[in-house]
């Protein structure tokens, strides 16, 4: 049963999946925007919207708490370059943009997460 256990698996055991979320936050940190399928994008935004809450309080803490889960280059991104961005906005960080194309290996829809400028 999966009582209050909050986000998905991916058919990956934990370790894999800390580290596969992870890279896909630090990907949509250096770039903006990315491409990825649906269900993985609704993952990191929901990720994605607390980081950059946490990131908006610039303190130390908050700075280490960043290091400690996504790395030091990520989280210099986003508390650094990120956050101030969005120091006035209550939330709604990131957008999710459905694209027209399917993956051609097995058809799964593609999506372009992105934040809101």
């Amino acid at each position: 049963m999966r009582h209050l256990a909050k986000g998905k698996k991916f058919h990956r055991e934990k370790g894999d999946r800390k580290a596969f979320i992870k890279g896909l936050i630090s990907n949509l940190a250096f770039y903006k925007k990315i491409e990825t399928t649906e269900p993985r994008a609704k993952e990191i935004k929901r990720i994605m919207e607390k980081t950059v809450t946490l990131a908006k309080k610039q303190d130390l803490a908050s700075l280490k708490l960043l290091i400690s889960r996504f790395g030091e280059k990520a989280a210099f991104e986003i508390f650094h370059k990120i956050a101030p961005k969005y120091q006035k906005r209550p939330g709604g960080y990131l957008r999710i943009i459905r694209s027209p194309r399917l993956r051609k290996r097995d058809a799964a829809k593609m999506v372009i997460i992105e934040f809101v400028e």
